[in-house]
């Protein structure tokens, strides 16, 4: 069969904005799609909230239900000024982001605990059986160690959330836990040979 050049224009114009029309509506790959579209995701005014942006909240929540009572037993437990200036700031910052995560679940929808977790509960009872130089020790291992690893947490969801509220308050976080570390370092009673090693 022969076309006449008229027609063969007119089939290479279609053939081109059908293809055009191919790139702009169909995905490249099911992994280009945004993760949002999966399970434990819900779409928000604020963008994207994922399981990771709830446990972020959740584990602040916690976070604070127990070292706002040890912040404040430190203050007639304590046999170190250090240790009883730590106790402060954990009350007031805590207090502050408590909150503020309890505002923000509720905007969210992000059901949160009153209680703290199981592990929190066994610190604290360490705590209640000590006085002074074994409160102090008890106090700085506990609170370094919970601080580590929620540091890391924190840090990863603020660096990859699609929640601007999320992203915002996970930046506050941050602050809180990097200061309430370095507090609890400069007590001087910090083993740090019993801290999580890095990993690569």
């Amino acid at each position: 069969m022969r076309f006449r050049f008229g027609e063969l224009l007119v089939l290479g114009v279609f053939l081109f904005a059908a293809a055009v029309t191919v790139v702009v509506v169909v995905p490249r790959s099911a992994s280009s799609q945004s993760d949002w579209t999966q399970a434990g995701w819900t779409q928000t005014p604020y963008g994207p909230l994922g399981p990771a942006d709830r446990d972020l909240l959740v584990r602040v929540r916690w976070a604070g239900l127990w070292e706002i009572p040890a912040g404040r037993w430190a203050q007639d437990r304590a046999g170190s000024d250090k240790v009883k200036d730590v106790g402060r700031h954990l009350v007031e910052d805590h207090t502050k982001l408590d909150a503020a995560v309890r505002e923000l679940a509720a905007k969210l929808a992000v059901p949160l605990p009153d209680q703290p977790n199981p592990d929190q509960r066994g610190w604290l009872d360490e705590m209640a059986a000590a006085r002074g130089a074994g409160f102090d020790r008890v106090f700085a291992a506990r609170l370094r160690d919970a601080h580590g690893k929620v540091f890391t947490f924190v840090s990863a969801v603020r660096a990859g959330t699609r929640n601007s509220l999320i992203r915002d308050f996970a930046g506050q976080a941050v602050d809180v836990v990097m200061k309430h570390m370095t507090l609890l370092e400069g007590t001087g009673l910090v083993d740090y040979s019993t801290l999580p090693t890095p990993t690569v």
